[in-house]
């Protein structure tokens, strides 16, 4: 292919209708963030994980990162984590997850509490000083904190990862590989990482009970997180009848809209201001 030809193709590409919409929409979410950060609307949902065995009871919570707009509208994580992920702006989500995540590990202190982050963020000084500052302030801190990184993530740099966890595992913090199983992952890998806790892509797991492939496909995920010792988390479950095939197969925690779906107003926020009420 010529060179005129290959530049003609791309200046194409760059302006096709479709192509101008998408940059449009990625520069509308970036400035809707940026905006949101600014102005301090930047805040954290919780969600209950859940013992398989005993469903009524809380492992632990997940702190998933939310944006307010100037409307007031509470936006989730899923529509913009995917155009800020790689820029500065990522590593500003992960600081103030982080940093709000500490706050509430120290605020409640039989709480356990997991908190997402890119492995783009590790070494980035801001979320190291954050870190260390809130383990200085509360060194129990440590034993309940999780850090959640997704498995894409983990994988583009693998043995900084390895790492970074080593590091950070002999203070007591625990780590979760997430979305396991969405197809990224190198077993090479997986066996030197060390992940404490599995999550598996609920894309394997909606519908699980009457979907025999997902059903096989899951079964394998869960003999690997048990063969390496690690707890297995299954994601979106979303009904009776998928939970319960999952305690069947040996599921170690469970996470959905089945059993709570993420507030910004989690139970011991609404116990803390009935408490102020009352005195």
């Amino acid at each position: 292919m010529n060179t005129n030809f290959k530049s003609a193709a791309n200046a194409g590409k760059k302006n096709n209708p479709l192509s101008i919409a998408v940059q449009e929409r990625d520069r509308n979410t970036i400035d809707l963030v940026r905006d949101a950060l600014e102005n301090s609307r930047a805040m954290l949902a919780y969600q209950p994980i859940v013992q398989a065995r005993a469903p009524n009871q809380t492992a632990y919570y997940e702190g998933l990162i939310r944006i307010m707009d100037r409307t007031g509208r509470i936006i989730p994580a899923r529509d913009f984590i995917d155009e800020v992920e790689t820029t500065q702006l990522g590593r500003k989500i992960d600081c103030i997850a982080l940093k709000q995540g500490l706050q509430t590990l120290k605020m409640i202190p039989d709480l356990r509490l997991s908190i997402n982050m890119s492995a783009r963020s590790i070494g980035y000084q801001r979320w190291t000083r954050i870190l260390d500052r809130g383990l200085k302030a509360d060194p129990s801190v440590a034993e309940r904190l999780i850090l959640e990184i997704t498995e894409h993530s983990a994988m583009n740099v693998p043995e900084i990862v390895q790492a970074f966890m080593a590091g950070l595992q002999t203070r007591g913090i625990t780590f979760a590989l997430d979305d396991f199983g969405a197809g990224f992952t190198s077993f090479r890998y997986l066996k030197d990482f060390y992940f404490d806790i599995l999550k598996i892509d609920g894309q394997f797991i909606r519908g699980i009970h009457s979907n025999p492939d997902n059903q096989v496909l899951t079964q394998a995920l869960i003999s690997i997180g048990a063969h390496f010792e690690m707890f297995t988390v299954a994601e979106m479950v979303e009904s009776e009848s998928d939970a319960r095939f999952l305690m069947d197969i040996g599921i170690d925690c469970m996470q959905g809209y089945y059993f709570g779906v993420p507030t910004v107003r989690p139970r011991w926020l609404v116990d803390a201001e009935n408490a102020k009420r009352s005195a």
